[in-house]
């Protein structure tokens, strides 16, 4: 039954997927099941499906590709496990999602998020973002010996408790911005080991991606900007100046962490416009 193999099967990756995919695979599988009902697996057949996919995509696009890609993974599980003989999404042509250029913020927007932030522990947070890249959740999962002070560097890591969205490690410089961030935090805590977290919450305890994502949003409000700006927009905004500042899409991509260089095409239309500019030089 779906359900059954929803169960099975989200228990399967539990230990190598993030929590935001595992919700995805939730999410996918409770759509597919008011769409047809708890059914067996075996009697999905891809007339159904593809219905399935069609009526979501004419409500919401981005949402039917990511049930797509979700279930036809689980799916293609299903047959490895001898459930299926074949999966049927695999005769079912892939959604196309509508493209949206990333929200991204200037220097001048940054300063005035930071000047609406009165705890000085989310301050350090935000710029951090602001100048790494880095996800909300390696951030929070950052401990001091992820960082090198002698070459500058920060080591993203995977360990047995956390691990990046590519499943791999990387390195970021850091900024002299940012260096000081962390240096005037780094005193705090000097006789503490360094498997320490570097952000944590003023009682001490680990911060919650949630609380942290609602605090950035009221701080976004008190400052009278977009509203659509949200905190995965600090790593957007990392991105884009680098491509303006003329740094290669293949040295975005290596910093960021994308496991493909199509990932980070996303930013290429700020290429385009660094070249508009320069011919209108002549």
């Amino acid at each position: 039954m779906l359900s059954k193999f929803n169960e099975e099967y989200s228990l399967y990756v539990s230990n190598s997927k993030s929590k935001s995919y595992l919700r995805s695979i939730g999410l996918s599988f409770s759509q597919l099941k008011l769409f047809c009902g708890d059914i067996n697996i075996n009697w999905l057949d891809t007339r159904t499906l593809d219905k399935f996919i069609t009526t979501i995509y004419a409500r919401a696009p981005k949402a039917a590709s990511l049930y797509y890609r979700t279930l036809k993974a689980a799916f293609s599980k299903a047959v490895v496990w001898n459930y299926l003989s074949e999966n049927p999404f695999k005769k079912i042509k892939a959604p196309k999602p509508i493209k949206t250029f990333p929200v991204f913020i200037s220097a001048i927007e940054f300063q005035s998020i930071i000047a609406n932030t009165t705890q000085q522990y989310l301050k350090d947070l935000f710029i951090t973002a602001f100048y790494t890249g880095m996800r909300l959740g390696e951030i929070l999962n950052m401990k001091w010996n992820w960082i090198d002070f002698q070459q500058n560097i920060i080591k993203v890591q995977c360990s047995a408790t956390f691990t990046t969205k590519s499943k791999k490690e990387r390195i970021i410089p850091i900024s002299q911005t940012l260096r000081n961030v962390l240096l005037n935090q780094f005193p705090k805590v000097i006789d503490v080991d360094k498997n320490n977290f570097v952000f944590v919450h003023t009682t001490g305890i680990k911060l919650n991606e949630n609380f942290v994502s609602k605090q950035f949003k009221k701080v976004v409000r008190a400052a009278g900007l977009d509203d659509k700006i949200h905190f995965h927009t600090l790593r957007h905004s990392f991105a884009s100046m680098l491509v303006q500042r003329g740094v290669s899409l293949y040295v975005v991509k290596e910093l960021l962490g994308h496991e493909d260089l199509s990932t980070t095409q996303i930013y290429s239309h700020l290429q385009n416009q660094n070249l508009m500019d320069a011919v209108n030089l002549l």
